[in-house]
């Protein structure tokens, strides 16, 4: 009798994740640690009830009450419910609601109610409070109640308990050697289970204004990590090696200096000294040099440029925009190519055979210095012998592209050298931190020549006082930028965009040369535009932020700077410095539209108050945190999510003490620290 096959069983399909366990992954929360370490934004006090006879409009209170009537009232179904305590009463108003809220919220049901109150046409009122219907007696909150960083898939209750079980299975044992903390700060777990769970006594102040005991060794914490991390990087950045770079007597180096027009300030002469120190050593130099708009950085790169080419090695320079990587191009090919070195252009744009034969020059090692965007650094491009790299604005440059540019640095037997340029100088607090790894280079002087440039400030409703002014300098022969923030019309903001303010100068101006220039343009296209301006044949250039670094125009006087308040500080500061780059008095006009937020109150201000570059870095860290200001969002993570640089300076002095004999004395203390901080966010630092 024949066997009949039994049936296949099927593999039991995946479990489908829920929409918060997907939500709970965005947010970065997949280990316990993660959980533990997802602090409150804020607290609410539920410990508490404030009769109603002592309420006071704008306080956020709790009340316990009978509910005296619930019913829906108007055109766009409102649901209203009377609380009543004694002779008191108060409205809790719903504009959107459900079916259980009609349910729970019947007369006679006794509700504890907590939102702001606030005056209404029919008397006190609180509009969507937080609500639930209670047995009488029913026991208070003995601690405050932690409201959480979340997303709309992820609702508080769903969160609370989930950082609640996270908490309680965490590893949390103390890996830091005895001394290492401050004294007087109370012990991780103990630190981080009164964060989840402050007492009803605990400080509201304290804990929203992150001073208390257990916040400071919660940041410690993570400022250490930080700090020994990036102490790892550089370590293992020593144990590399790296062609050891000399300027020869008579060489590339010094026919440069004789050959450039003009004479280096006492600044560029000290960095280029610190640069060929570095280039001279057998380690890779990773070098940051940073000097205010105008100061003179690419003439610093060339020299250095100069020392890898007379050594026999080859000089890439990387660029974020075509525009500041052709500018670049442009003054490099005009200094170095009458020396003999042969010069090579690469970006997204150059496509095909052109491309193709640079790709094959630079392989072969013909082309000895490399320009060009991040097209630099694509699969098909193979240096023959890069001995240093140089990245411009580097902070422009996403975390996946600077990672991707280390690992392409990686590809040969010796590290080239890397020098990172940045026109944002970079304040203390941030070089102590981010930059740990890095020496840095500060150009501290402009070259002579350059005029101060005034700042002034309009409301948009002034804008023909500034065409008047602007008209004023074209008659003179002056030249002038116009920037405007967007290309397009946009339903989501009301802003004039490139070619209707084009079209209207233009009208304007009539038998003046109003140019365009904006990002959707072709590389072609805007390369004519630019020539064009440059050789003073256009006097106004309306364009899009693409102008932000890298044009040189000495005959500019203007800049004009259209809804100032879209713009960040350090983007309109290195916008300004499009002007003044010649011996014409200069002027920058930022033009506001109404209502200016905060935030935008203190852009303007800053602007006109200062024109000192590491003053407008220290204000831009203060209003944008280092997150943004250094191009990191890129990542999807917070750099820091608990320390405030501003703040917590002693803090990050006292981390930056500790780590290296942390480091050294107690190496397997210092690894655990670091995963049990940043997990996988490691290689983020080292970008």
């Amino acid at each position: 009798m024949a066997v009949k096959d039994a049936p296949a069983v099927a593999a039991p399909a995946p479990a489908q994740k829920s929409a918060p366990q997907r939500a709970m992954e965005k947010l970065g929360l997949v280990r316990d640690i993660d959980l533990a370490l997802h602090l409150p934004l804020r607290y609410e006090d539920e410990t508490r009830l404030t009769p109603m006879s002592a309420l006071r409009d704008g306080d956020t209170v709790q009340v316990e009450a009978v509910v005296r009537e619930a019913l829906i009232q108007g055109g766009r179904r409102q649901l209203v419910v009377w609380l009543v305590e004694g002779r008191h009463e108060l409205l809790l108003r719903f504009v959107h609601f459900f079916p259980s809220h009609q349910k729970s919220l019947v007369p006679g049901a006794l509700v504890r109610a907590r939102g702001e109150v606030r005056g209404g046409f029919l008397g006190r009122e609180m509009v969507h409070p937080a609500f639930k219907v209670v047995q009488p007696g029913a026991p208070l909150s003995d601690a405050l109640t932690p409201v959480y960083p979340t997303s709309a898939q992820l609702p508080q209750a769903y969160l609370r308990k989930a950082v609640a079980a996270g908490l309680r299975r965490a590893p949390l044992d103390e890996v830091l050697p005895r001394g290492v903390v401050p004294r007087g700060l109370p012990g991780l777990r103990e630190a981080l289970n009164f964060l989840h769970h402050p007492s009803s006594a605990a400080s509201l102040a304290a804990l929203e204004e992150r001073t208390h005991p257990a916040w400071q060794r919660i940041k410690f914490e993570e400022l250490l990590a930080q700090q020994l991390s990036q102490l790892t990087a550089q370590r293992e950045r020593a144990r590399l090696r790296a062609p050891s770079l000399k300027a020869r007597p008579g060489g590339l180096h010094e026919q440069l200096l004789a050959a450039l027009p003009f004479t280096l300030t006492a600044a560029q002469h000290r960095v280029s000294n610190e640069i060929a120190a570095d280039l001279r050593r057998p380690q890779p130099m990773h070098r940051l040099l940073q000097g205010d708009v105008g100061s003179g950085k690419t003439v610093v790169a060339a020299l250095a440029a100069a020392v890898a080419i007379d050594a026999g090695w080859q000089c890439a320079l990387m660029a974020p925009t075509e525009i500041l990587a052709e500018q670049h191009f442009r003054k490099l090919l005009q200094w170095l190519e009458p020396l003999g070195i042969g010069v090579a252009w690469l970006t997204g744009s150059r496509k095909g055979k052109a491309r193709t034969a640079m790709v094959e020059r630079i392989a072969s090692g013909e082309a000895k210095l490399i320009v060009g965007t991040h097209a630099v650094i694509q699969g098909d491009v193979h240096f023959a012998k890069l001995g240093l790299a140089v990245i411009d604005e580097q902070h422009r440059f996403g975390v996946a592209q600077r990672l991707e540019l280390r690992h392409k640095l990686a590809e040969q037997k010796l590290e080239p050298h890397l020098l990172m340029m940045s026109a944002t100088p970079i304040p203390r607090t941030l070089a102590m931190t981010y930059f740990a790894d890095l020496d840095v280079s500060t150009i501290d002087e402009l070259p002579p020549g350059r005029t101060p440039i005034v700042t002034r400030v309009f409301a948009d409703n002034r804008r023909d006082d500034v065409i008047a002014r602007v008209r004023d300098e074209v008659n003179k022969g002056r030249q002038v930028y116009w920037v405007v923030p967007l290309i397009e019309e946009s339903e989501a903001l009301d802003l004039q965009n490139a070619t209707e303010t084009h079209a209207q100068l233009s009208a304007i101006f009539d038998g003046v040369a109003v140019g365009l220039l904006h990002g959707r343009m072709s590389s072609a296209d805007k390369a004519a535009v630019m020539a064009e301006f440059t050789a003073g044949r256009m006097s106004v250039l309306v364009a899009t932020t693409v102008i932000e670094v890298g044009v040189d125009v000495p005959n500019a006087s203007v800049m004009v700077i259209e809804h100032a308040e879209r713009f960040g500080l350090a983007q309109l500061h290195q916008l300004r410095g499009r002007v003044g780059r010649g011996a014409v008095a200069s002027v920058c006009v930022l033009i506001y539209t109404s209502p200016l937020s905060q935030t935008g109150r203190e852009r303007l201000k800053a602007m006109a108050e200062t024109t000192d570059g590491f003053e407008i870095a220290r204000r831009d860290l203060e209003i944008r945190g280092p997150g943004e200001f250094m191009g990191a969002k890129q990542s999807g993570d917070a750099l820091l999510k608990f320390a405030d640089l501003a703040q917590d300076e002693v803090l990050l002095e006292r981390a930056k003490a500790a780590a290296p004999g942390l480091l050294d004395a107690h190496p397997d203390a210092a690894r655990a620290h670091i995963s049990r901080w940043l997990g996988g966010k490691m290689e983020f630092l080292k970008a």
